[in-house]
């Protein structure tokens, strides 16, 4: 059995968190791989599989990238749950400065359907990308996708426990009347959504 975890952009102690869910999710003996963007993740996971008597391997594959590879005995993470592991703290790496501008709740003009999906798949494109943008920006239309029901609201909580700061503009949710309904980040206004776009290394609009 082999699993994957990627936990690039994500700050400690979040990796050693998922990292020790996964091998408790494994059934059967098997591999389990972690990618990491720092020195400390990597020492935060040795200490994981050292308290857990699991057999650990790490290397750099990257300036900001390395993979860590953990052979899981079941018997053991069994034997070793609840032990306390210490955990320092790190830093996700400095990202590009980029903003991305949502203004509709579709990609592109034409079909609404595609349009919708497009969206979607660009979102959680984003997901899987090693530098997550520093901000979001969401207003008109674009207001619906931070909002309950909204099919890429997993995508963004993934992207704001990443470090990204997603903001709505409150002028938007009061128009649609969906205020209450706002899901993930903070609700902003006009004034900051011109500040940060000014500020912004680059602005990326889909």
């Amino acid at each position: 059995m082999e699993k994957l975890l990627n936990c690039i952009g994500l700050a400690c102690p979040i990796p050693v968190v998922k990292t020790r869910k996964a091998l408790e999710e494994f059934t059967e003996d098997g591999l389990l791989t972690v990618l990491a963007d720092n020195e400390t993740c990597v020492q935060n996971l040795t200490r994981l599989a050292g308290s857990l008597n699991l057999p650990i391997a790490s290397e750099q594959t990257g300036e900001k990238e390395y993979t860590v590879k953990i052979t899981v005995s079941t018997e053991a993470v069994k034997a070793g749950a609840g032990t306390e592991v210490q955990v320092d703290s790190c830093e996700v790496p400095s990202r590009r400065g980029a903003t991305i501008v949502v203004a509709s709740n579709k990609m592109g003009d034409g079909e609404e359907k595609l349009g919708k999906a497009l969206m979607k798949a660009f979102l959680f494109a984003l997901t899987n990308t090693p530098d997550v943008p520093e901000t979001m920006l969401f207003y008109n239309s674009g207001a619906y996708l931070t909002c309950e029901g909204s099919d890429s609201l997993e995508d963004l909580k993934h992207l704001a426990e990443a470090g990204t700061k997603i903001f709505t503009c409150g002028t938007c949710l009061n128009f649609y009347g969906i205020t209450e309904k706002l899901q993930v980040g903070e609700v902003t206004n006009m004034y900051d959504i011109v500040d940060m776009q000014q500020k912004a290394a680059k602005i990326i609009r889909p």
